[in-house]
């Protein structure tokens, strides 16, 4: 993204005002899933309106933090009552749902099948179920899916992702194309030309008699029908994938990219961030989670700490002329100020791996490490009060 189209978004707050979709992506265990919940919690008690969170992630850690027994594909409502518990009195209605690859796909096939009979034999294909569940690209290409169909509905006024870890993420934003682009490969035409034609050249002999041994004739059959039949809904595919490249480059849509400061989650940060850039799709905020206080950066602390560890027999005489009692103190005030030096380099490392994500999102949140889980809605609201702000 150039210079001059740099997105002039202050905070995440005016990020969920203003757009249908936020994207939250990174690596695994950064925090990711929680801020994507946080978000849309805080969203739908301040600003109003119905807010979605959707998770892609397979990992069913969302519905513990918002109260749900469970959810999957159909949206679920989180209960109003859950925000009272809270303290708060929501403008609006928080909705949750969780992918669920198969019946997706089963919807997928029901909406674009070209006729009944296209559909039914789709479906009841003896490898349907295992190819949807292990085709490549099938989890990243029907989030999209999934993730367009709800948008376009027109139900909810914010839809918040919960991505894969980043390199999946990439996967998930490549996903429609890809699969467009393997209907139309050369390999499954190759797999499916003696099936359609009923016909095989001399040349092409060696390789089917070898793939009969391995694979099993009746399993190519039923690969190879079963594609023919996907074929029918080509053109299908390809307009829905370039509608959703346009939602996902478009000005209704923004990434926020989650992070800590460990090396190598914030490696990924970059590198995503990078990523997003050059694609010239709108990177709305940067969120370093767990991120250690500014106070272990202050020289005034940080030369205490050294005078714990080099002048303990000095500080011990002041403190026992106070208490009279100085039992173990020097032992602690070492520890003390080691331990706090430790945590000022690590500190400072942080100040500076922040400075280097901060040049390409318009917007940088720090949420402070929570010694307890986030395990309900008031601990997810309490960390939207960090985000937002």
């Amino acid at each position: 993204m150039s210079p001059t189209a740099k997105q002039q978004t202050a905070s995440i707050e005016q990020l969920a005002a203003a757009k249908d979709v936020i994207i939250s992506t990174g690596s695994g265990g950064v925090g990711k899933t929680t801020t994507a919940a946080a978000i849309a919690a805080q969203a739908a008690a301040q600003l109003g309106g119905k807010v979605l969170v959707l998770t892609v992630d397979p990992a069913k850690r969302l519905a513990n933090a918002l109260g749900l027994e469970r959810f999957g594909n159909t949206e679920t409502r989180v209960p109003e009552a859950l925000f009272v518990d809270a303290g708060v009195k929501p403008r609006g209605e928080l909705w949750a749902a969780m992918l669920d690859t198969k019946q997706s796909w089963d919807d997928l096939i029901a909406q674009h099948a070209p006729d009944d009979r296209t559909r039914d034999e789709i479906l009841a294909n003896p490898l349907y179920q295992n190819i949807t569940g292990k085709f490549i690209q099938s989890h990243d290409y029907i989030a999209m899916e999934r993730l367009f169909e709800l948008h376009s509905s027109g139900r909810y006024d914010l839809i918040v992702v919960d991505t894969p870890p980043t390199r999946n993420a990439v996967d998930f934003l490549d996903a429609p194309a890809r699969m467009a682009d393997f209907f139309s490969s050369r390999l499954l035409r190759w797999l499916i030309a003696p099936y359609r034609s009923r016909v095989v050249g001399l040349a092409s002999k060696p390789f089917y008699s070898v793939a009969d041994r391995i694979l099993g004739t009746q399993f190519l059959q039923d690969v190879a029908e079963f594609f023919i039949l996907f074929q029918s809904m080509y053109s299908g595919f390809v307009e829905r994938a370039q509608l959703v490249e346009r939602l996902l480059g478009g000005p209704s849509t923004s990434f926020v990219v989650v992070s800590t400061l460990e090396a190598a989650p914030a490696r990924e940060a970059e590198y995503f961030l990078k990523l997003l850039q050059d694609r010239e799709m709108h990177v709305g905020a940067l969120v370093l989670n767990k991120v250690l206080p500014d106070y272990l950066l202050d020289p005034g602390a940080a030369n205490f700490a050294r005078r714990c560890v080099n002048e303990t027999a000095e500080l011990c005489a002041v403190v026992e002329e106070i208490l009279g009692e100085t039992s173990g103190l020097e032992r602690v005030l070492a520890e003390i100020g080691d331990s706090f030096s430790n945590y000022q380099i690590i500190a400072k490392r942080e100040a500076e791996q922040r400075s280097e994500l901060s040049r390409i999102p318009a917007s940088v949140a720090t949420v402070p490490f929570f010694p307890e889980d986030i395990c309900d809605l008031a601990g997810l609201l309490g960390v939207a009060e960090k985000l937002w702000n």
